[in-house]
C-alpha cells in the first residue's frame, strides 16, 4: 500500500482493511502449504494490533471506532480453510485461524449486524466439532471472545448471547465425549469473562453436567465451577443462587432418573440434599404441578418427609402464580384441576375447596409473584404476566361486583383492594427482609412497579408514598437507577393530572441532584420523565408548577427548561421566593436540598436586589420573616444525610445578612397539644391520635427514604387509624352510609394531603412483632452515650409504663418507631409520656421520672462530667421543654376546672367528680416539680445558657421575699413593733439582685439591667463592668477591668475582658502587645487567646503571623476561621477559598442549628459571622478581578466595583443598628479591601468611607473616642467628606458654635463658601459636580444652616437663606425641602398674632411649596408633610381675610398640582383628615378637595369607602349632600368602582339599622330575621375593616414610587356573616358579629351605637405613632407599639368596633387570683377603708390608711398570672416585656390625649403575647378630672400593674420605654396634632351639644373655642409642659423629669386613695 502523509490514522486503517479484502476477494491463497497457511493466519491476527497500536504493547482499551476487522478476516479465514484439501489442512492451521478470529474480535468496534454475527457462530461451533482437542479450544476461546464483543456493546442484544448457548447446549449433548469436555470448559471460560445472561447460562450449561453419566464430563463441570467461584471470589451457594430458579428444577426432574447429579451439586453447594431441595421448593414445585408430574411430587414430598398436600400449601403462592402464567390451551385449568384434585384427596372434607379459596389463601403473595414477572426484560414474559393477573382477577372477583365481569373496571378494582399489600411485599424484597437478593434480581422488581402502576391505573396514587420511597431510595444506587427510572416515568405516566402535581417536586429535585450519577439510558429515562411532567402535563399543574426544580444546571434538559421557564414568565420575585420556600420545608430531603441550591442562587440574583428590597426601611416585608424562619428550620433539620442542606441553609443566611431583628417577625408554629384528661375522655384522645397522624407522622412517612422505618411508620398510622374508628368505608363508593357522621367529620378535617397518605392504610395489614424491652434502671442518662440513645431509650422505656387502656393503645404503636436514627417522633412524644406516667400515680415511675431529670440538671453543673456538650446542652433543653410541657398542663387543667365550677347546677356532681380528679393529678405533678431543687435548676439553666429560665426562677424566689416582707412590714407596724419592722427593713437581697443583673446582661436586656441597676446599694467592680460593656462605655469598662487585674494578674477571665474592651475600642497594637504579653507567662491560654491574637495581628497587617498561627491552632473560633478565609483570599487561591468558606458556614452555622426557628435573636452572633463569611466571598469575588492599577483602569471593573460597594451598603442599613453589630462588619470590610489595596484609589475611598461610617455609628452609640479615632484613620485614607463627621462629633460634644466654625472653615476650603469679603459663588458653581457630590454638599448646607440655628447667633433670614441653599443645590431632595418648610412653619407659629394674616400668610405659602415639593419627591416625612399642608390650605381657605389674597390663590395652585403629581397613597395617609373638611366653603378650594376626595377613593375604593361612609350616612346635610355627589360622579367611572360603592352604600345602610337596633332584652338575635339584606350581600369583594387592612403604608425608600400598593394584597374580604348576633350586657347593648373572611379566619365586630369617630381618630392617631415608634431605632430594638383595632364610624350615631382575640380583662384575672387566696375582691372592710380615706385630714393620712389598710388586704398578685400564663422562660420573658411596654407606650399616650376612666375592664391583656390593649376611649381630652369623683392620676399605676412589670417595677423597662415614647411624641408634636385636627373640623356630637349650651351664655365662643380647650392641654403635654391637674400651673421639662412626675403622680398612694372606689386603685 502507498504510503499517505495526509491520511488520519482511521482512515489508513480503513484504507489497509479494504486493501486486504480487495486482495483475497480477487486472488486465492497462493501458497497452501500448512506452514505458510498457519503463518499467513498468525500475521492476519497480528494485523489488527499492528494497525492500531504500531509497535506498542496490545491492550484491550481499543479507541479507536468502527473498525470492521471481522467481515475481512472472515473472508480470509474462509479463503485459508477453503484452500487445498480439507483433509490436508492440519490442525495448527485451524487452531491459528481460531484464534486470529479472537484478535479481531478483541479490537472490534463496529456494529454487527445479525448475518454476520451467525456467520462467526456457525464458523466457531464448527470448530467446536474438530477432532482435534487444540481446534476446539482455540474456537472455544475464540467464542469468549465473542461474547466479551457482545458484552462491549452499549445494548447488548440477549436473544444474540441465547443463541450462542443453544450453540452450546447442543454441543453439550454430542454423542462425543470429547466434544463434550471441550465444551464445558468453554462454558467455564466464557462464566470466568462474563456477566448477567451469559454468566447465567454458563453457569446453568455446567450445572446440567453434573448429571451427566461419564465421570469424566461430571469432573469437569465441577472443576469448572470450583474455577468460577475463585474467580468471582464468592461462594458456591452465592454464585449459583440467582441462577436456582433454573437448577434446581432441572436437578430435581432428573432425582429419579440421575439422582447422582443431585447429589454432586449438593456436594459443591455443601448443603445436605434435604435442604437444597426445602430450600427450592419454590422453583421446583411448580413446574412439577405445571407438568402434573404426580410421580415426581410424591419423589420430592419422600425426601421432605411431607406430603404433597402440604408442599403444595406451603408454596400455594410459587404454584398458583406459575400456574397462571402458563400460556397453553387450558394450560391454567388443567394445573388448578390437578392441584384441586389432589388436595380433595388429601382432605377430609373436600366439599369447600374451591380454586377461590385457594387464592384467597394467599392472594397477595400470589399477586406479588405474578407482579414481580412485570418486571423481566422479555416482553413475552411481561405479556404472560399480565395474562395471569387477569385470570386470577377472574376467578378471584366477588361474585356481587357490581361491575361487568371480566372488564378493565372489575380488574383495576381488583388490583386496587390488594396494591398496598404487594407494594409492601415487595419492598421487603428489596429489603431482603427474607432473604438476599441479587442485583438481577433487584432490577427486575424495581421494573415490576412500573409496569404493575400500568395494570392499577391511576389508583395506584394511593399508594404513592410508598413507591416514591422506593424509587427515591433506588435511584441512587448506580445499579439499580435505571430500572428505578424506568418505572419512575412509567408510574407518573397513569396518574391522572391532578395527581402528578404532588410528586414534581421530589421528582425533579431527586433527578437534578443524581444527574450526575445515571447512565446515558437513565438520563434518556429521567427526561422522558421530566419532559411528561413539564411539557406534556405542565399547563395542568397549576400550583405545583412552583415545585419543579431549576433545571437550567442541566444541558441535555435545554429544552424542557425553556418550557418550564416559559410557563413561569409571568412569576413575580415574590410568588418566586414563596414557592422556593415552601419546597425548601418540603418533608422529601431531595425536594428541600435542591429548593436550597436554587434559594441560594435566587438571592444572589442581580448583586441580591431583591432580598435588599425586602430588608428595608423601618419595617421588612412580611415575607422575611417567612424566609428566616424557612431557613432556620432548614438549618436546624434532623436526620440522616442533612448536612448538605444544612451547608445550603447557613450559606443562604449568610446571603440574606444579619438582618435586623426589631424590623420583621418570625414565623413559628408550635403545634403541640396539651393532654388535659390524661387520654380518659375519648374524644381528645381521638384528638391527639390525629394530631400525632397529621403533624407527626405523615411528614415523616412521605419523606423518609428508609423503606424500613417507612413500614414502622406505616404500621403506627394504620393503628391509630383504627384508633380513630375510621374504616375502609369512608373512601370506597357508597361505603359512606354505613359510616357515622361524628366520624366522617373527623375524617374530613385532616389536609388533603394527610388524606392522600393516609387513606390506603384504612386497609393494611402491616404487623409488628414487639418483643418485651428488659426494665431498665433509672438514671438512664448516665449508661448512654448520646443524646439519640438516651431519649430512644427513655422513651422506649416509658412507652411500656403508660397507664390507661387508650394511652396504652396509642403509645404502643410507636416500640418500632422510637428506636429509629430518628429521634423526632420519640422527643414529640415524650413529653406526653411523662405527663401520663406521672399522673396515674405510680409512686415509683414518678420517683423513676424525677431521678432522670435530677440526672440530667446535675450532669449540667457537674465540673467532672464525662457527658459531650452536645449531650449535655441537648438533653438539658430537653428536660426543660418537659418541664415547661408539664406547667403548661397545671396551667390549663387550672383554667378547666375553673370553667366546670362554674357550671350550671345540673351537672354538679360530674363536675365534682371531675374537677376532684384533675385536682388530684394537678397536686401530685405538682408535688413532682416542687420537689426540684429550684436552685438546682437555675444554675442547670444558666450553665447551659438557658438565662430566661434561671431568671424566671430567682425572680420569683426575689417577688416572694417581697411580698412575705410587705406583709411582715404591716403586721409588724399594725402592732407598733418597731424593732421588728426595722429587722424586715434590714433584710439584704443584694446578692440576689447582683444574680438578676448578671442573668440580664447575659440576655442581652440592658433596660432591664438598668431596672436592676437602682435597686443596688454598691454596686461590685463586676456590676459596674457589665454595665458599662451593655451601655458602650469601654473605656470605662477597660478601667475596671485592668483593677481587677491588679490583684489577680493571673485570672484568665479578666485578660480576656480587657481584650474585649481594646477590640471594642479598636486598639489592637495595645491588644496584640498585651496578648503577646499573656501568652509569654501563660502560654498554656494560647486556645482561649487565639481569636483576639489572630484578630489583631491582621488588623495591624502582619498576615506572617497570622498564617503561623491559623496553620499552628486546633481552635476553631470565629476569628480563626476567617483567618483562613482571608489568607486564601491573599493567595488568590481559589480552592483554598471554597475549602474555607465550607468550613467557616459549618463551624459558625453550629449554633443556629441548636437553636431551633425562633432562635434568631439568640443566636444572632452566629449570623452576624455567616455574614461577614459572605462578605469576604462577594469582595473577593469582585476585588479579585480588579486591576492594581491607578485610575485608568478598566470601566467594566469599575462598575462592578461600584455594583459591589452599593450591594454592601444596602446590606449594611439592613442590620441591628448597634455599634458592637456595625463595626465588625466595617472592621472586615476594611481588611478585604486592604488586602489589596496598594495601587488602586477605588478600594482606599472605599476604605474612607468605611472608617466614616464608623466614625458615625460610634458617634451615635455615644463612643466619642472611638468615633474620633475613625475620623483620623478616614482623613489618612482621604475620604473626602471627613470634615462633616468632625463637625458632627464637636456638635455632639455639646458646642454648636464650634462645630458650625470648623465646618465653615473647610466649606471655605473647598470653595463651597466664599472666603472673608468675597462674594458668594452661584449655584452655577455646583453644576460642575457629580450628582452624589451635589447630594452631599447639599447636606453640608443643611447641616450648617441647622447650626446656625441652634447657636441663636442669627437671624431667622439667614438661616432659612442657607437652608433654601441646601434645597437648590439638592435637586429633587427631600430632605432639603422639608426641612426648608419646616423651619418657615416654625418662624410662622413663632410669629405674633398680628403678623400671622400679613408676614405669616407669606411663610405659609413657602412651607406648602417646600411641603408640596417634599411630597413629590420622597415619602420620607409623608407624615409630617401632607397633614400640614392641608390644616395650612383648608385653615386659610375658611378664614375670609386671607382666602381671596394672591398668596392663596399660588397655595391653591401648589396643592392642585402636587394632588394631579403625586401617588394617592400619600394622600391617603391623611384621608380622615381630609374628609373631616368636607364642608369647607370656599367653592375654589372645595373644588380641588372634591378631585382629592374623587381620586383617593377611585384609587384605593375597598380601604377608602370604609372612611367615607361616616360622611355619606352623617346626620349633617352639607356633608352628607356633598359626600353623595362625590359618589355619584364615581358611579360613572368604568371600573369596579360603581359595583364596590353600591355594595358599601347598602352594607353600611344595614350596619347602621342593625348597630341602633333596640335589643334591652338582651335575646340573641337572628342576622336573617333582623337584617336579611346583609346576608344576601355575601360573599362580598369589600374587604373587612380590619385596622391593618386600612392603614396605608409607604415605601421605605425617600424615592416616589408612582406604583407602590400601600395595603396588603390579600386582605381578607367578607364571605359570610353567621347568623347568630350575641346582645352584650354593656349599657349600649351592642350586637357582636361574627363574620369568615375570605382567607378562612373567623373576625368579631361589636355594632355599637355611639359616636365612634373618637375611637376611629384615635386608632388614626395610634397608627401614625406606631410609625414614628417604627421608624426610631430606640423605639424599634425595644419593639414598642400600640395595640390597635378596627374602628369604623358609620356615622355619628353608630359604628362598628373589631372584637380583640385572645384577651382578658385585667380584673377578672386579679379576682381569680385572689380568690385562689381566700381574699374577697369587696368587703365591707375596703368600704370602711375608703369611708376612713375621705375622713382624713390631709393626703398623708389618707396615704397611710390606704397603705396600711387597703393595700395590706390586698398583696399584689399580677406576676403569677405570667408564670400560669406563660409557663415557658423565654416566652414569659418575652411576654413581660411586651407587657412593661405597651404599658408603658399607653401611659404617655394616655398622658398626652388625656384619656381617663383606666379601671380594670378596659385593660385588657393578650393571652398570646402579654401585650396590654386598652378599649372604650369615651372619656378623652381629661374628660376624667371632671366627673364627680375627679381622677387624679395621668395613667394607671396601681400595685398590681407595677407587680406585673416584675422585680424592677417601674425602674428599667418601663421608665425606660416610657422616656422613649414621650421623647417621640414630643419631637413629633406638629404631625401630632395635625392628626387631631379633625376633631376640631368634623367634631363631635358632645362637642356641638357643648358649643351649643356655651353660645346662649356667650354669643362668640364658637367651636375653636372648644376644640381648643380640648386640645390645648394636649399641646402644652407636647411641649414638655407638665401640670399636675388642668387648673394647676405648669412648668417645662426634661423628658425624663417629665416621666419622673408622672410616674410619681401615677403612684402615690395620696392621689390613689382619692380615686373612686368602683376604679378600684387597690388592684
Amino acid at each position: 500500500m502507498d504510503d499517505d502523509d495526509t491520511l488520519t490514522d482511521h482512515d489508513f486503517i480503513i484504507r489497509a482493511l479494504a486493501e486486504v479484502d480487495t486482495r483475497f476477494a480477487k486472488h486465492p491463497v497462493w501458497n497452501t502449504a500448512a506452514s505458510a497457511l498457519q503463518a499467513l493466519a498468525k500475521k492476519l491476527g497480528a494485523l489488527p494490533c499492528l494497525l492500531i497500536h504500531g509497535e506498542g504493547e496490545c491492550t484491550s482499551d481499543v479507541q479507536k471506532p468502527d473498525m470492521n476487522f471481522v467481515a475481512v478476516y472472515l473472508k480470509v479465514a474462509f479463503s485459508i480453510l477453503d484452500s487445498g484439501d480439507s483433509r490436508i489442512t492440519v490442525a495448527p492451521v485451524s487452531a491459528a485461524v481460531y484464534d486470529s478470529l479472537g484478535r479481531s474480535l478483541r479490537h472490534h468496534t463496529a456494529a454487527m449486524d445479525g448475518r454476520i454475527f451467525e456467520d462467526i457462530v456457525g464458523f466457531i461451533a464448527r470448530g467446536m466439532k474438530n477432532p482435534n482437542r487444540s481446534v476446539r479450544l482455540a474456537a472455544g476461546r475464540a467464542l469468549v471472545d465473542l461474547i466479551k464483543f457482545l458484552q462491549r456493546l452499549e445494548v447488548t442484544p440477549a436473544e444474540w448471547v441465547v443463541v450462542v448457548f443453544q450453540h452450546i447446549s447442543a454441543l453439550l449433548k454430542h454423542a462425543d465425549l470429547r466434544i463434550k469436555e471441550t465444551t464445558a470448559i468453554t462454558a467455564g471460560e466464557i462464566g470466568k469473562n462474563a456477566c448477567g445472561v451469559a454468566l447465567r447460562e454458563s453457569i446453568c450449561a455446567l450445572a446440567t453436567l453434573l448429571c451427566d453419566e461419564n465421570p469424566i464430563i461430571k469432573g469437569t463441570a465441577v472443576l469448572q465451577l470450583h474455577a468460577l467461584v475463585k474467580h468471582h471470589k464468592k461462594s458456591p451457594y452465592s454464585l449459583t443462587a440467582p441462577y436456582m430458579n433454573r437448577i434446581a428444577p432441572y436437578l430435581v426432574n432428573q432425582l429419579r432418573t440421575h439422582p447422582d447429579g443431585l447429589q454432586e451439586c449438593c456436594r459443591f453447594l455443601s448443603v445436605s440434599q434435604y435442604d437444597f431441595i426445602n430450600l427450592t421448593l419454590k422453583y421446583t414445585l411448580p413446574q412439577l404441578f405445571a407438568e402434573s408430574d404426580l410421580k415426581g411430587l410424591e419423589a420430592v414430598a419422600r425426601e421432605m418427609n411431607s406430603s404433597v398436600a402440604l408442599l403444595f400449601l406451603d408454596q400455594a403462592h410459587y404454584i398458583l402464580a406459575h400456574a397462571f402464567m402458563l400460556q397453553g390451551p387450558g394450560q391454567t385449568n388443567k394445573t388448578l384441576q390437578f392441584i384441586l384434585n389432589l388436595l380433595k384427596a388429601a382432605a377430609t372434607d373436600a366439599s369447600s375447596l374451591q380454586i377461590s379459596t385457594l387464592i384467597g389463601s394467599c392472594i397477595v403473595l400470589l399477586l406479588t409473584e405474578i407482579v414481580i414477572c412485570l418486571g423481566d426484560e422479555d416482553p413475552d414474559v411481561v405479556d404472560t404476566a399480565a395474562k395471569g393477573l387477569r385470570k386470577v382477577a377472574r376467578l378471584h372477583a366477588p361474585s356481587k361486583s357490581r361491575l361487568p365481569s371480566g372488564s378493565d373496571e372489575e380488574f383495576a378494582a381488583f388490583l386496587k383492594e390488594y396494591m398496598l399489600g404487594v407494594i409492601s411485599t415487595l419492598n421487603d424484597m428489596l429489603q431482603e427482609v427474607h432473604g438476599k437478593q441479587s442485583i438481577e434480581a433487584k432490577q427486575k422488581i424495581l421494573r415490576s412497579f412500573g409496569e404493575f402502576a400500568k395494570q392499577v391505573g391511576p389508583a395506584i396514587m394511593n399508594v404513592a408514598p410508598q413507591i416514591m420511597a422506593t424509587l427515591q431510595t433506588t435511584l441512587v444506587v448506580p445499579q439499580l437507577s435505571d430500572a428505578a427510572l424506568q418505572s419512575w416515568h412509567s408510574f407518573l405516566g397513569v396518574l391522572d393530572p391532578v395527581d402528578i402535581g404532588p410528586h414534581v417536586g421530589p421528582t425533579s429535585a431527586s433527578f437534578v441532584a443524581s444527574w450526575s450519577l445515571f447512565s446515558d439510558r437513565g438520563r434518556q429515562a429521567a427526561k422522558q420523565c421530566l419532559d411528561y411532567m413539564v411539557l406534556s402535563r405542565g399547563h395542568e399543574l397549576g400550583p405545583h408548577l412552583a415545585e419543579v426544580a431549576d433545571l437550567s444546571s442541566i444541558p441535555e434538559l435545554a429544552d424542557t427548561n425553556h418550557v418550564l421557564t416559559t410557563l413561569r414568565a409571568q412569576w413575580t420575585p415574590q410568588q418566586r421566593l414563596t414557592a422556593l420556600l415552601e419546597r425548601l420545608e418540603s418533608d422529601s430531603l431531595a425536594v428541600a436540598i435542591q429548593s436550597a441550591i436554587e434559594l441560594k442562587a435566587f438571592l444572589t440574583e442581580a448583586d441580591e436586589n431583591y432580598i435588599r428590597s425586602l430588608t428595608f426601611g423601618d419595617a421588612f416585608d412580611p415575607l422575611v420573616g417567612h424566609l428566616v424562619s424557612a431557613l432556620y428550620r432548614a438549618a436546624g433539620r434532623d436526620g440522616e444525610g442533612t448536612e448538605t442542606l444544612h451547608d445550603l441553609a447557613f450559606a443562604c443566611i449568610g446571603v440574606v445578612g444579619a438582618i435586623d431583628p426589631d424590623r420583621f417577625e418570625l414565623r413559628v408554629n408550635d403545634n403541640r397539644m396539651i393532654m388535659l384528661s390524661n387520654f380518659t375522655d375519648e374524644r381528645e384522645s381521638m384528638d391527639f391520635a390525629l394530631h400525632l397522624i397529621r403533624d407527626v407522622l405523615v411528614g415523616a412517612f412521605r419523606s423518609t427514604s428508609d423503606i424500613k422505618y417507612q413500614s414502622y411508620l406505616a404500621y403506627a398510622i394504620q393503628q391509630l387509624l383504627q384508633f380513630c374508628k375510621f374504616t375502609p368505608a369512608l373512601v370506597n363508593p357508597g361505603g359512606s352510609n354505613s359510616v357515622p357522621i361524628r366520624v366522617r367529620n373527623r375524617w374530613n378535617s385532616l389536609p388533603k394531603h394527610v388524606l392522600e397518605a393516609v387513606s390506603p392504610l384504612l386497609e393494611s395489614r402491616f404487623s409488628l412483632e414487639t418483643r418485651p424491652l428488659k426494665p431498665q434502671s433509672y438514671p438512664i442518662y448516665p449508661s448512654q452515650a448520646t443524646y439519640r440513645q438516651w431519649v430512644q431509650v427513655w422513651t422506649s422505656d416509658l412507652i411500656q409504663k403508660v397507664s390507661g387502656e387508650r394511652a396504652t393503645q396509642i403509645f404502643q404503636v410507636f416500640t418500632a418507631v422510637v428506636r429509629n436514627k430518628d429521634v423526632g417522633v420519640a422527643h414529640h412524644l415524650l413529653p406526653h409520656l411523662v405527663l401520663n406516667v406521672l399522673a396515674s400515680g405510680d409512686d415509683d415511675n414518678a420517683g423513676a421520672i424525677r431521678t432522670e431529670i435530677l440526672a440530667v440538671l446535675e450532669d449540667q453543673v457537674d465540673p467532672a462530667s464525662k457527658s459531650s456538650e452536645d449531650k449535655k446542652l441537648l438533653s438539658a433543653q430537653t428536660v426543660f421543654m418537659l418541664l415547661d410541657h408539664l406547667n403548661k398542663w397545671i396551667r390549663a387543667v387550672r383554667q378547666d376546672i375553673a370553667r366546670q365550677q362554674k357550671a350550671d347546677g345540673r351537672r354538679a356532681s360530674r363536675t365534682s367528680q371531675i374537677s376532684s380528679d384533675a385536682a388530684e393529678q394537678l397536686l401530685r405533678i405538682d408535688s413532682i416539680l416542687e420537689n426540684i431543687d429550684q436552685g438546682l435548676m437555675a444554675n442547670a439553666a444558666f450553665q447551659c445558657k438557658a438565662y430566661a429560665r434561671s431568671l424566671m426562677n430567682l425572680e420569683q424566689q426575689v417577688m416572694a421575699y417581697r411580698i412575705r416582707d410587705s406583709k411582715e412590714k404591716l403586721d409588724a407596724e399594725s402592732a407598733g413593733d418597731q424593732e421588728r419592722v426595722e429587722a424586715v427593713m434590714s433584710r439584704n437581697y443584694q446578692d440576689h439582685f447582683e444574680r438578676l443583673h448578671e442573668l440580664y446582661a447575659h440576655l442581652d436586656e440592658p433596660d432591664g439591667m438598668e431596672g436592676i441597676s437602682t435597686m443596688i446599694i454598691s454596686p461590685s467592680l463586676e456590676h459596674q463592668i457589665r454595665q458599662h460593656e451593655s451601655t458602650g462605655t469601654w473605656t470605662s469598662a477597660q478601667s475596671c477591668w485592668e483593677v481587677r487585674l491588679q490583684y489577680e494578674p493571673d485570672n484568665l477571665e479578666y485578660h480576656l475582658g480587657l481584650l474585649r474592651c481594646l477590640r471594642n475600642l479598636g486598639h489592637y497594637d495595645t491588644l496584640r502587645t498585651h496578648v503577646m504579653g499573656v501568652l509569654t507567662k501563660h502560654p498554656d491560654w494560647g486556645s482561649h487567646l487565639i481569636g483576639y491574637q489572630v484578630e489583631s495581628e491582621w488588623m495591624v497587617g502582619r498576615w506572617d503571623a497570622v498564617e503561623a498561627l491559623a496553620n499552628t491552632t486546633d481552635a476553631r473560633p470565629p476569628a480563626v476561621l476567617l483567618a483562613h478565609i482571608l489568607l486564601a483570599m491573599r493567595t488568590a487561591n481559589a480552592a483554598a477559598i471554597d475549602a474555607a468558606l465550607v468550613e467557616a458556614r459549618r463551624a459558625m452555622g453550629a449554633s443556629i442549628a441548636a437553636s431551633g426557628p425562633g432562635g434568631y435573636r439568640r443566636s444572632y452572633d452566629a449570623v452576624l459571622n455567616l455574614h461577614l463569611v459572605h462578605e469576604l466571598e462577594i469582595i473577593n469575588n469582585v476585588t479579585g478581578c480588579v486591576r492594581q492599577e491607578p485610575a485608568d483602569g478598566n470601566a467594566t471593573e469599575a462598575v462592578n466595583f461600584d455594583k459591589l460597594l452599593q450591594r454592601l451598603s444596602a446590606r449594611f442599613d439592613s442590620t441591628l443598628p448597634a455599634f458592637r453589630i456595625r463595626e465588625p462588619i466595617l472592621n472586615m470590610r476594611r481588611t478585604a479591601f486592604n488586602l489589596r489595596v496598594t495601587h488602586n484609589d477605588s478600594m482606599r475611598n472605599a476604605v474612607g468611607k468605611s472608617w466614616l461610617a464608623s466614625a458615625k455609628i460610634a458617634r451615635k452609640a455615644g463612643h466619642v473616642q472611638t468615633a474620633y479615632s475613625a475620623i483620623l484613620q478616614a482623613e489618612r485614607c482621604k475620604a473626602h467628606y471627613s470634615f462633616i463627621e468632625s463637625a458632627k462629633l464637636v456638635h455632639v460634644r455639646g458646642d454648636p458654635l464650634r462645630a458650625l466654625q470648623e465646618l465653615e472653615k473647610t466649606m471655605r476650603l473647598r470653595g463651597y463658601l466664599p472666603k472673608e469679603g468675597e462674594p458668594e459663588d452661584g449655584d452655577k458653581f455646583y453644576e460642575a459636580f457629580s450628582a452624589e457630590d451635589r447630594k452631599m454638599i447639599a447636606k453640608i448646607w443643611a447641616i450648617r444652616a441647622r447650626y446656625m440655628d441652634e447657636t441663636d447667633r442669627f437671624e431667622d433670614s439667614k438661616v432659612c437663606k442657607v437652608f433654601r441653599k441646601a434645597a437648590d443645590i439638592g435637586t429633587r431632595w427631600e430632605s432639603g425641602q422639608f426641612h426648608l418648610g419646616q423651619f418657615q412653619d416654625d418662624c410662622f407659629k413663632a410669629l405674633p398674632a398680628s403678623d400671622k394674616k400679613g408676614r405669616g400668610l407669606k411663610m405659609n405659602f413657602q412651607t406648602v411649596r417646600c411641603f408640596t415639593r417634599a411630597i413629590r419627591y420622597g415619602s420620607k416625612y409623608i407624615y409630617q408633610t401632607v397633614p400640614r399642608v392641608l390644616t395650612i390650605w383648608l385653615d386659610l381657605a375658611d378664614d375670609e381675610a386671607t382666602n381671596t389674597t394672591a398668596y392663596f390663590s399660588r397655595i391653591n395652585d401648589e396643592v392642585k398640582n402636587t394632588i394631579r403629581h403625586s401617588p394617592m397613597y400619600k394622600w391617603f395617609t391623611a384621608f380622615p383628615q381630609a374628609v373631616s373638611r368636607i364642608g369647607v366653603q370656599n367653592p375654589a378650594v372645595y373644588a380641588i378637595l372634591d378631585e382629592l376626595l374623587s381620586n383617593v377613593i377611585e384609587e384605593y375604593p375597598k380601604q377608602a369607602l370604609w372612611l367615607f361612609s361616616a360622611v355619606a350616612k352623617s346626620t349633617s346635610p352639607q356633608r352628607a349632600q356633598r359626600s353623595k355627589a362625590i359618589l355619584n360622579k364615581l358611579k360613572n367611572k368604568r371600573n369596579e368602582v360603581p359595583n364596590l360603592i353600591a355594595a358599601m352604600t347598602k352594607m353600611t345602610a344595614d350596619l347602621l339599622h342593625l348597630s341602633k337596633l333596640d335589643a334591652s332584652d338582651r335575646k340573641p338575635l337572628s342576622m336573617s330575621k333582623v337584617c336579611s339584606g346583609l346576608m344576601r350581600l355575601m360573599p362580598s369583594a369589600i374587604i373587612i375593616p380590619l385596622q391593618e387592612s386600612l392603614t396605608a403604608n409607604v415605601p421605605p425608600t425617600s424615592a416616589s414610587n408612582a406604583r407602590f400598593y400601600p395595603f396588603p394584597r390579600n386582605a381578607p374580604t367578607f364571605k359570610r356573616i353567621f347568623d347568630e348576633i350575641e346582645v352584650m350586657s354593656s349599657m349600649a347593648k351592642p350586637k357582636k358579629l361574627t363574620i369568615e373572611g375570605s382567607d378562612g379566619q373567623i373576625y368579631t365586630f361589636l355594632g355599637k351605637k355611639d359616636d365612634l369617630r373618637k375611637d376611629s381618630r384615635l386608632m388614626d392617631f395610634n397608627a401614625i405613632l406606631n410609625k414614628l415608634l417604627k421608624s426610631d431605632s430606640d423605639s424599634r430594638r425595644r419593639q414598642l407599639h400600640i395595640r390597635t383595632y378596627g374602628v369604623v364610624s358609620l356615622n355619628e350615631e353608630a359604628g362598628l368596633i373589631q372584637w380583640v382575640p385572645n384577651t382578658v380583662p385585667i380584673r377578672p384575672i386579679l379576682l381569680r387570683l385572689y380568690d385562689r387566696q381566700g381574699i374577697s375582691s369587696w368587703n365591707a372592710k375596703v368600704r370602711s377603708a375608703f369611708d376612713q380615706i375621705k375622713a382624713a385630714r390631709d393626703n398623708d393620712e389618707a396615704a397611710k390608711i390606704f397603705r396600711r389598710t387597703v393595700l395590706g388586704m390586698f398583696p399584689p398578685v399580677m406576676h403569677e398570672w405570667f408564670i400560669e400564663t406563660f409557663p415557658e422562660p423565654t416566652v414569659w420573658l418575652a411576654s413581660r416585656t411586651a407587657y412593661s411596654r405597651t404599658a408603658a407606650v399607653m401611659s404617655m399616650v394616655g398622658y398626652i390625649i388625656g384619656l381617663g376612666d383606666r379601671h380594670c375592664e378596659n385593660i385588657l391583656l393578650d393571652m398570646m403575647c402579654g401585650d396590654v390593649v386598652h378599649v372604650d376611649f369615651d372619656c378623652l381630652f381629661e374628660k376624667g378630672q371632671a366627673l364627680e369623683t375627679p381622677e387624679v392620676v395621668p395613667f394607671r399605676l396601681t400595685q398590681n400593674i407595677i407587680a406585673g412589670f416584675g422585680v424592677t417595677g417601674v425602674e428599667g423597662v418601663f421608665r425606660i420605654a416610657c422616656e422613649v415614647t414621650l421623647r417621640l411624641l414630643r419631637e413629633n408634636k406638629d404631625c401630632l396634632m395635625n392628626v387631631l385636627d379633625a376633631f376640631v373640623h368634623d367634631p363631635l356630637v358632645e362637642w356641638e351639644e357643648k358649643v351649643r349650651r356655651l353660645t346662649r351664655a356667650n354669643p362668640l365662643v364658637d367651636m375653636r373655642t372648644v376644640s381648643q380647650d380640648a386640645l390645648g392641654p394636649i399641646e402644652e403635654k407636647l411641649k414638655g409642659i407638665f401640670k399636675p391637674h388642668k387648673s394647676s400651673p405648669g412648668r417645662q421639662l426634661s423628658v425624663s423629669n417629665h416621666v419622673q412626675s408622672l410616674i410619681l403622680q401615677a403612684s402615690d398612694n395620696a392621689n390613689l386613695a382619692k380615686m373612686y372606689i368602683g376604679w378600684a386603685p387597690y388592684h
